[in-house]
């Protein structure tokens, strides 16, 4: 008995699908028993480093506007949905759940045509167009928020995060948080990062913002994505900054534990946040589908557990960022509001209702 979980792109599908693994093998699976489907991004380097057995399929994105290279896109999903389905046959697949992207489709395909059970899972406020396609085949639709915008009859259960998020410990962590990163206790922590690769005018802003700093000392952790770390590196910061720079990092419940306030996208990240009730600056990007980023911010405003400032206004960050770190009382409630929306057992809920269809 196996598990196909397809996830691809960025790290809003890939480490949520990967949070799903752990909870399978949490709830007795064998690693063996785990098997990811998905392209040559970022999916094709983190399921193979944690040891999972990794199908490669072809994958294209379909574009929204009328073009040509749309019209290759039936032959990729036929193509895609027969490895996986191969893959169901010889490995003896039950279950298949689609993380959404384009990789969702051919998997929902495939476990239709293979008589297996098909679950899909939307990490954001706005589901994408793969997750609205493929519902109707799905035993059930897992959703992050409590009204996903185009999967109505979606079961709330929170978006999958990793196992060091589920019982996650600030306080238990604060020590070996700051000396991972060498960043004194003394001084208030600025965590910053823009997704699994970085973002470039976040990273530009975070520079623009040290560069005028005219605050109190602090400590700025940044998660800079590894083509932009050697650019960063070469700014010296002033006196009263200390500001570590990082292309990745491994341990993020480390990072969560050392940040009094973080700044970051808005995709996968507001899980995380949740998860380990930090405050937060939204800063969403203008990608993916249907501005689901904008709307996962919007949710998190709207609970009282972040601010959002939008890209086009990247010139008020530093001022927001100032007026937060002057008010303790803002960020401690910032942080309940965030406590109060998480589901840090998401991946575990979905692996048992993996193992129950299985059955």
């Amino acid at each position: 008995m196996a598990f196909l979980i397809a996830a691809a792109g960025t790290g809003g599908h890939v480490f949520p699908g990967l949070a799903v693994g752990e909870g399978l093998m949490n709830l007795g699976v064998e690693r063996a028993e785990v098997i990811y489907a998905g392209g040559d991004r970022l999916e094709a380097t983190v399921y193979p480093r944690e040891g999972f057995r990794f199908v490669a399929v072809e994958l294209a994105g379909l574009k929204r506007s009328l073009t040509l290279e749309n019209l290759r896109i039936p032959g990729v999903v036929r193509r895609a949905r027969a490895a996986m389905g191969d893959e169901i046959e010889t490995s003896g697949v039950r279950v298949v759940l689609g993380m959404g992207g384009y990789v969702t489709i051919p998997a929902a395909l495939a476990a239709r045509s293979h008589g297996v059970a098909f679950f899909n899972a939307e990490q954001n406020a706005e589901a994408g167009l793969a997750n609205k396609a493929t519902a109707r085949w799905a035993r059930q639709s897992f959703v992050s928020f409590p009204d996903t915008a185009g999967l109505p009859s979606g079961t709330w259960v929170g978006n999958p995060v990793r196992h060091m998020f589920w019982d996650f410990d600030r306080e238990a962590l604060k020590t070996e948080a700051s000396a991972h990163f060498g960043v004194p206790d003394d001084r208030p922590v600025i965590g910053v990062f823009g997704g699994s690769l970085g973002a470039g005018a976040i990273n530009d802003a975070i520079a623009t913002m040290v560069g005028s700093w005219r605050g109190e000392a602090v400590s700025i952790v940044h998660l800079t994505g590894e083509s932009h770390l050697d650019n960063l590196s070469a700014i010296e910061p002033p006196q009263a900054v200390t500001w570590v720079r990082t292309g990745f990092e491994d341990r993020m419940d480390l990072f969560y534990a050392v940040s009094d306030l973080v700044i970051a996208r808005a995709g996968g990240a507001v899980a995380e946040l949740t998860a380990t009730a930090t405050p937060s600056v939204l800063i969403p990007g203008q990608f993916g589908s249907g501005g689901h980023q904008e709307r996962n911010a919007l949710a998190l405003q709207q609970a009282g557990a972040a601010e959002v400032v939008p890209q086009s206004r990247l010139d008020v960050l530093a001022g927001t960022v100032h007026e937060l770190l002057r008010d303790q009382e803002k960020r401690i409630a910032m942080a309940h509001a965030a406590s109060a929306i998480a589901k840090p057992d998401a991946a575990r809920t979905i692996a048992r209702a993996m193992i129950e269809a299985a059955a």
